[in-house]
């Protein structure tokens, strides 16, 4: 049975958040430390965060996918177009910065498996006109990038509640959002939360986790992933693969999970789903460049 399910007939997606222009340095022997320098061996320049990585995955299974989000500045915009382009996505309800807006860049570095993040937003979380898109009634599903975005604009769950939608949104770490006190009531009207193990470890510094959502994903890296709904839990081991780059696994692994959520499918099956997409995102360089087409994950029964 799939706890709290998500409707079974899939409808269109609308995936929403920042979009990032991503600096991914691979191959460090170590962070980099004050009054020091490392070289790392590879770099790539991707267009990331949460919404358009789990959009171009979803995209890549075969789903249709909406993304709002706001292209950055100048020289950065180029730079991730033609990946933009080639991603699947219907990007009509994405807009540009405005010229001369600070960039919103994120420098990723890649040392011992792990990774470590340096990001600089800039302007709103969410692009003009989602809400009058959400009320459109095209979309069956939101998700949401990451939870500052909702910080930042707490009535887009509630309006995509109010014509039937379902919601789902990552964490992503942000130290000064998981110190909020007010997080069970901010994720209130979403469906599915997907942090990873230490954010949800942060969070449950303030509410027991099960309190977060109707169900809690907590992705554990190489520990799996483990679905918490009410007092139950359920846990699922990775898929084995060798990892060249962390960037993006955990929201891969949104897509694969939501994909077979939204259809009504077992919780074990949507957890090897969302497993086998972070594989495939674990086994390349830089978020969700040049992905091309996914097979499908079918879920073992209904």
């Amino acid at each position: 049975m799939n706890e709290g399910a998500g409707p079974r007939t899939l409808r269109p997606i609308l995936c929403a958040g920042r979009l990032y222009c991503d600096l991914v340095m691979g191959g460090l022997c170590a962070p980099p430390l004050p009054g020091q320098e490392v070289y790392a061996s590879s770099l790539a320049l991707t267009a990331g965060g949460g919404a358009y990585i789990t959009a171009a995955y979803l995209a890549a299974l075969g789903c249709s996918v909406t993304l709002a989000c706001t292209i950055p500045a100048e020289p950065f915009a180029g730079a991730i177009a033609a990946e933009l382009a080639a991603a699947a996505l219907d990007l009509s309800a994405c807009c540009h910065a405005a010229a001369g807006a600070e960039p919103q860049i994120t420098v990723a570095m890649i040392a011992g498996g792990d990774r470590a993040f340096v990001t600089r937003r800039s302007g709103p979380a969410f692009p003009d006109g989602l809400e009058t898109l959400i009320a459109s009634g095209r979309f069956g599903h939101l998700h949401i990038g990451e939870l500052a975005s909702l910080a930042d604009a707490p009535g887009i769950s509630t309006a995509a509640k109010a014509v039937g939608m379902t919601v789902s949104s990552d964490c992503a770490w942000d130290a000064e959002v998981l110190a909020r006190s007010d997080l069970v009531q901010l994720l209130r009207g979403v469906d599915v939360f997907l942090p990873n193990q230490a954010e949800a470890d942060a969070l449950a510094l303030h509410a027991p986790i099960a309190d977060h959502a109707p169900l809690v994903v907590v992705k554990r890296g190489a520990a799996g992933a483990e679905a918490v709904f009410g007092s139950k839990r359920l846990h699922r081991p990775p898929q084995p693969t060798p990892v060249v780059d962390t960037v993006g696994a955990g929201d891969a692994f949104n897509a694969g999970f939501l994909l077979l959520w939204l259809q009504g499918a077992d919780l074990g099956d949507c957890l090897d789903a969302g497993a086998a997409t972070a594989a495939v995102a674990l086994a390349r360089q830089g978020g969700a460049r040049g992905l091309g087409r996914l097979p499908r994950p079918r879920p073992t029964a209904q």
